[in-house]
């Protein structure tokens, strides 16, 4: 899921032409994109689509809930865990205890929903609170299946500017040695000076390195970028391929470790290599 496109889930004329885009991923968004004085009509159209079979077009389909804290929570995922979400996004988790929660109530939301495929929880780190227990977080439930960065919420409250390099990349690591740590994925934050083109490819090259999934999108015009700057590029994949040939041929002469360009190769490497060729092989860059 290279971008994730978000949809506020109070433009449901909008929901079918993100549906058409190229983002990997559509998070339908019941939280900050929506006003207080609309998130019942928002929810509504929003189960709606889903149970319309709105949900489809081989992306990840994603719902940004409203927090526990909120008197909307409960609703939000008894509406919206439907056949065809795969993801729940939840704001704000502070504990483990929030997290297993959630969990609770998407139990039962799938139950009376008829949902076979359980859906999975993305958790936003967003406070100094849950950046310092991301790691028992992301282990607080099997549905965890990724943390996602959230920057603006993280620092604007404390006055930290968001192009301090220092702080971005601190923060950044925290979340992703964390995820790695849960064996989960970790997700960047959104970028919301949709004209600063070269800020966003700057901030997802920046993820990219430090092994995040993909980036947020809070714009359609957003989501080519993220999409080059997570994929893989041809060097990478001409090395991959290199690298499984010889890991293969390796393992099939009991050899445990060999090189490829020069490259002492061993078993992280080739995990790494064969997650590379198996994205290129999705996305059509080789056979």
């Amino acid at each position: 899921m290279r971008s994730k496109l978000f949809v506020p889930g109070s433009r449901p004329e909008l929901f079918a032409k993100a549906a058409a885009s190229d983002a990997d991923g559509i998070c339908l968004d019941l939280e900050d994109a929506v006003v207080e004085a609309r998130k019942a009509e928002a929810r509504d159209a929003v189960r709606g689509f889903l149970q319309g079979g709105g949900a489809t077009g081989g992306k990840t389909w994603i719902v940004r809930v409203n927090g526990l804290d909120t008197p909307h929570f409960a609703a939000d995922v008894a509406a919206v865990a439907q056949p065809g979400v795969h993801v729940i996004n939840l704001p704000k988790p502070e504990s483990p205890a929030d997290v297993q929660a959630a969990a609770e109530a998407l139990d039962r939301a799938e139950r009376d929903n008829g949902v076979v495929t359980p859906i999975g929880l993305l958790l936003n780190i967003e406070t100094p609170k849950a950046l310092r227990a991301a790691a028992a977080l992301a282990a607080a439930h099997p549905r965890v299946v990724g943390l996602q960065m959230g920057l603006g919420d993280l620092f604007e409250p404390l006055g930290i500017d968001r192009r301090e390099a220092s702080a971005v990349r601190q923060a950044m690591f925290a979340v992703r040695m964390a995820a790695g740590e849960a064996g989960v994925y970790a997700y960047d934050s959104a970028f919301a000076n949709v004209r600063d083109v070269d800020g966003f490819r700057e901030e997802a090259a920046l993820s990219r390195r430090m092994g995040f999934l993909g980036k947020s999108c809070i714009h359609p015009s957003q989501v080519a970028l993220a999409n080059e700057a997570f994929r893989p590029t041809d060097a990478e994949i001409a090395h991959s391929l290199k690298v499984v040939e010889a890991a293969d041929a390796a393992t099939a002469g009991g050899v445990g470790a060999y090189v490829v360009d020069g490259r002492m190769i061993d078993a992280p490497f080739e995990a790494r290599a064969r997650a590379i060729v198996a994205s290129a092989r999705r996305l059509g860059l080789v056979p």
